[in-house]
């Protein structure tokens, strides 16, 4: 919570309900300057007011006893403040006003919203997911910290310029360790994020309305990478006398030619190999991420993959077709292996799922369609994020368009000698 406030108690007269020569006296509570003020039952002649100091003028009796009870109020509501201070809980005007007077509201903070998000999401988003809004809620927490000087903040407090501010931060974040500073798509993410909580929070009616309705989302296009075919045929012929380097090039190469994510390859089992409407094998199975089935034939470079670790212990341990590596250790010995392989690109398990789509698949003039099915995508839009139109097939595409048109233009010369 925030150490220190701008705490302030004034009593004021409200001179819009004057009647019959009496004013109502107001204790306006101010915290870091949002006001609340608040009724004390209690009235007075404005003449006998000192504004100033906020108190009743002169020694008559009635103006000690009226200073006396003006003294013990603010002293309750200093009490209150502290309170708060001492609980560590989030301090606001209208908290000290509902403190003061027994009333309990029921105020929803982010933190609050988080814990509840966490509580029902974690059963039905996947692991990445999840870890993926753990790093926005770090980022929210840590924004609030800095800018608000507190742990917590209420979800009525979120408006257009909080969201603004956030994005200002993560934007402005320089990170203390290993990791690179976010780039626009990645900022863009965090907020999306951040705009599904409060989504959330709509819908539970902790928010009358969210305020990222009026927030523009920009994100910048970015090439997906890929092995081109002679990346790929580098990688192939490298071999590695260290057992699990072997293992995740074989691994990265399965991809290469099958298109299946990290966390499928690590599911499947020798169930998933079967005969194929055409008599040959295939893998069928669901995505994990999707649940959407894929079933698609085998191709003979992932076959001998698959041939090569049909014993393996661990494999046959975990009753699955490979032995398999953690994710994250997987992606690291990626790193080593691109070094070692001269391959000058970021290489991630997930350029394999690219390098498939786009290579292998429709650089050989497999169908857009046929290729979407075999990822088990639900729309060919998602596949076309994926995979492009390289230059080499463009290049061998005009060729064949260059020699049509010069066979169809000798044709006609010939028929017009005719």
């Amino acid at each position: 919570m925030r150490n220190t406030h701008t705490f302030t108690i004034k009593f004021i007269l409200r001179m819009n309900k004057f009647r019959n020569h009496r004013a109502p006296i107001y204790a306006r509570i101010s915290v870091d300057g949002v006001r609340k003020e608040l009724a004390i039952k209690e009235t007075i002649d404005p003449d006998e007011w000192d504004n100033e100091i906020g108190k009743a003028r002169g020694n008559r009796p009635e103006s000690r006893s009226l200073n006396i009870r003006l003294v013990q109020i603010k002293s309750e509501l200093m009490q209150c403040y502290q309170d708060l201070r001492m609980q560590h809980k989030l301090i606001t005007a209208d908290k000290i006003k509902n403190l003061y007077l027994g009333v309990e509201v029921e105020q929803f903070t982010l933190s609050k919203l988080i814990e509840y998000h966490e509580t029902t999401a974690s059963g039905t988003l996947a692991p990445g997911t999840l870890k993926n809004y753990f790093t926005t809620q770090k980022y929210l927490y840590e924004f609030i910290r800095k800018r608000y000087k507190t742990s917590d903040i209420y979800l009525s407090e979120i408006n257009y310029q909080f969201i603004t501010e956030f994005e200002y931060f993560l934007r402005s974040h320089q990170p203390i360790d290993h990791q690179r500073p976010l780039q626009n798509n990645g900022v863009m993410k965090h907020m999306e994020r951040f705009r599904k909580l409060l989504h959330l929070a709509k819908r539970l009616e902790w928010l009358e309305r969210n305020p990222f309705e009026s927030y523009q989302f920009h994100f910048k296009h970015v090439d997906r990478g890929y092995l081109t075919v002679l990346e790929l045929e580098k990688l192939e012929q490298k071999t590695f006398t260290i057992e699990r380097m072997q293992l995740v090039r074989d691994l990265f190469i399965f991809a290469c030619y099958t298109g299946v994510a990290y966390v499928d390859i690590s599911r499947l089992t020798p169930d998933n190999l079967r005969l194929g409407i055409d008599a040959q094998k295939w893998l069928f199975y669901k995505r994990k991420k999707t649940e959407q089935s894929v079933a698609m034939p085998v191709l003979p470079k992932a076959m001998e993959i698959i041939w090569k670790y049909k014993n393996h212990p661990r494999a046959l341990h975990r009753g699955t077709l490979f032995p398999v590596l953690t994710n994250q250790r997987l992606n690291s010995y990626l790193k080593e292996i691109a070094d070692l392989t001269g391959i000058d690109k970021n290489l991630t398990f997930h350029l394999a799922r690219h390098t498939f789509a786009t290579t292998v698949t429709l650089s050989n003039n497999v169908p857009i369609e046929t290729v979407s099915k075999m990822l088990g995508h639900t729309k060919i839009a998602t596949t076309q994020i994926y995979a492009r139109v390289i230059e080499t097939k463009i290049s061998h595409d005009m060729e064949k368009l260059r020699e049509n048109l010069n066979q169809t233009s000798t044709n006609f010369m010939l028929n017009k000698k005719k």
